[in-house]
């Protein structure tokens, strides 16, 4: 059970880089620059995430 939400949240990452940010086919050539794309694309996703979950907790006073 608990397994399944956890592959439920990395699933959204790589389902969001597929179509958001279209790595479903890179358009850059090597391995290095792939990890590289990979990284930052994933980066990006992190930080919306955070936005997302800042904005539904209560900020503490």
């Amino acid at each position: 059970m608990l397994s399944q939400k956890k592959r439920k949240l990395i699933e959204q990452g790589f389902g969001w880089t597929k179509v958001v940010r279209r790595m479903r086919q890179v358009m850059v050539r090597g391995l290095k620059r792939v990890d590289h794309l990979f990284v930052l694309t994933m980066a990006a996703y992190n930080l919306t995430r955070m936005r997302s979950l800042g904005q539904i907790r209560p900020k503490a006073a």
